[in-house]
């Protein structure tokens, strides 16, 4: 039983991926309902049932927001692989805190950039107002989105009727 199952609340919005036993679990505890069937099925000893690939849950659930993992890779993707202090692009870049560790700043959204080994060389272990730099803008946390939540599932041909749930529409 390998495969994963799209799971919405019960306003249709996406929630999270499960896998096929947590969502047989779910069905069969009444606690959602099918919305889409997947072309595969399971065979147990004394019944055959068509696995689903979109359930709905059959109770509203409040989360929090999703959040975007603080990541090299992320904060290059939120930067634009661009320096922050000077504008240039490229893919020989690093990391620097605006506020130096050292110096009290925290390893957050809002205390990283992506700058260039020149610019991160020149403002050494100060802030960019000693080094006399600014920032082309200020940092801060990306907000996570359907798309970033939900593309490497979209891969798989047989998840490719989770688009219309998604809101992503046709590719």
């Amino acid at each position: 039983m390998d495969g994963v199952v799209l799971v919405l609340n019960q306003n249709y919005e996406p929630l999270n991926v499960c896998n096929l036993p947590r969502a047989f679990r779910l069905l069969f505890g009444a606690k959602a309902e099918v919305v889409e069937y997947d072309h595969q099925t399971i065979l147990t000893p004394r019944a055959a049932y068509r696995a689903p690939s979109v359930i709905r849950l059959q109770h509203h659930v409040r989360r929090p927001r999703p959040r975007v993992r603080l990541s090299r890779r992320e904060v290059f993707a939120r930067d634009h692989q661009t320096c922050q202090y000077c504008g240039r692009q490229g893919h020989d870049l690093t990391l620097d805190h605006v506020v130096p560790r050292h110096r009290g700043g925290a390893h957050t959204w809002d205390n990283l950039v992506t700058a260039c080994k020149v610019c991160n060389h020149r403002k050494g272990g100060r802030t960019p107002e000693e080094a006399r730099l600014r920032l082309l803008r200020p940092p801060f946390e990306p907000r996570s989105d359907v798309y970033s939540l939900f593309s490497p599932y979209l891969a798989d041909e047989r998840n490719e009727a989770w688009r219309g749930y998604l809101f992503l529409g046709a590719s």
